[in-house]
């Protein structure tokens, strides 16, 4: 996290975006930290709440949509060429074609929470053929959720905590 708090303070909502639009690609980038930093930097008042909010919740849109694209005209053809390295026979990807079809709005809007199904939700998504209109909205609603538990609940719920914390540290000395 202290490696990316300079860059957030620094150029503020518009790296967060960044940041958060790449891992939703599937970057290795550590977006949910910097979210946790950038609501941490907006409650000591060195960036602006909503938009930091606004910026995540747009990056990871975007991003999880991007990566729908990429799955959509490429990702089936990737599986079924490189499937065998993960072990994704073709029995294995016709039974979680089935289960995806009738719980991909569900996964997609979980996801969000999981660390690699974040990073790899719209590629996936995009691979399974989903329904366009589905997947954005079951993107969106992960996307709030997560940006809300994650980038308001740390600048929110701070004050609650910090007193336990203290009670807990004054106790395990």
């Amino acid at each position: 996290m202290h490696m990316i708090e300079p860059y957030i303070a620094a150029y503020g909502s518009i790296a967060l975006f960044f940041i958060i639009y790449f891992e939703s690609l599937g970057a290795p980038v550590p977006g949910e930290s910097g979210l946790i930093a950038a609501s941490l930097l907006a409650l000591h008042g060195d960036l602006n709440l909503y938009h930091m909010l606004i910026a995540v919740f747009c990056g990871a849109v975007l991003g999880d949509s991007t990566g729908y694209l990429i799955g959509h005209f490429g990702g089936a053809r990737l599986i079924e060429r490189y499937g065998y390295l993960v072990r994704l026979t073709p029995e294995r990807l016709k039974k979680f074609e089935g289960v995806f079809r009738r719980r991909g709005i569900y996964m997609v809007a979980g996801a969000r929470f999981i660390a690699v199904l974040r990073q790899l939700n719209g590629i996936i998504a995009g691979s399974m053929h989903m329904p366009w209109l589905h997947f954005l909205a079951a993107n969106m609603v992960g996307a709030a959720a997560w940006t809300l538990v994650w980038g308001a609940g740390p600048y929110f719920f701070t004050d609650f905590f910090h007193p336990i914390y203290e009670q807990m540290r004054e106790r395990w000395r």
